[in-house]
């Protein structure tokens, strides 16, 4: 199908499209630049099968517009990855807590760096755990300072072990109370310095 028999498409025609036929497009040259072509309201017609079907290459030609407009999930990793920085910040916070743990493993240290605090405190205590050592160690002082306790006492040690003092200076005592035993004893000699501040 050319972009302009895409555009043609009816919301109908989109909500009618088997994981089939979504794979189908997707694999058989459906780009971003078709993608895009397709009305926000096409797009959003799509069920979250039919938009896990699509390739990578296609899920990033989704319009920030787009991307704010539907669910996310359907979205599995791979796709998240394909999304550009601007179309992450562009998920509402409804929207980046229905990603599932695996599917926000896609988001790179960049993209979540560029989240807002509110987005943030969309995410669950699993989600945040799920972010691994990267991304937590990519976190503003901003983004940590928004962490629930329940999100603190839910990281790894490993990730615990990841902060950078800044981000441990950031925390709250109510944050600080919240570390577990395991928590307590992964941090560095220079991160309980910068506890202390």
């Amino acid at each position: 199908m050319s972009s302009g028999q895409l555009a043609a498409l009816t919301t109908a025609d989109v909500g009618a499209l088997s994981t089939a036929q979504a794979v189908a497009l997707g694999t058989a040259g459906l780009g971003s630049a078709q993608v895009a072509a397709l009305p926000t309201s096409d797009v959003v017609a799509l069920g979250s099968a039919q938009l896990a079907a699509l390739c990578t290459a296609a899920l990033a030609g989704m319009s920030t517009a787009e991307l704010a407009a539907l669910g996310t999930a359907g979205l599995g990793s791979a796709q998240v990855a394909a999304l550009q920085t601007a179309d992450v910040v562009a998920l509402g916070s409804a929207q980046l807590a229905a990603l599932s743990t695996a599917a926000l493993a896609g988001i790179n240290t960049a993209e979540l760096a560029a989240l807002s605090t509110g987005q943030m405190l969309g995410l669950t205590t699993a989600q945040i755990a799920a972010l691994g050592t990267a991304n937590i160690a990519a976190l503003t002082t901003a983004q940590v300072k928004a962490l629930t306790t329940a999100e603190v006492a839910g990281l790894t040690t490993a990730e615990v072990a990841a902060l950078i003092t800044a981000q441990v200076a950031a925390l709250s005592a109510a944050q600080v109370a919240a570390l577990t035993t395991a928590e307590a004893a992964a941090l560095s000699t220079t991160q309980v310095v910068a506890l202390r501040g």
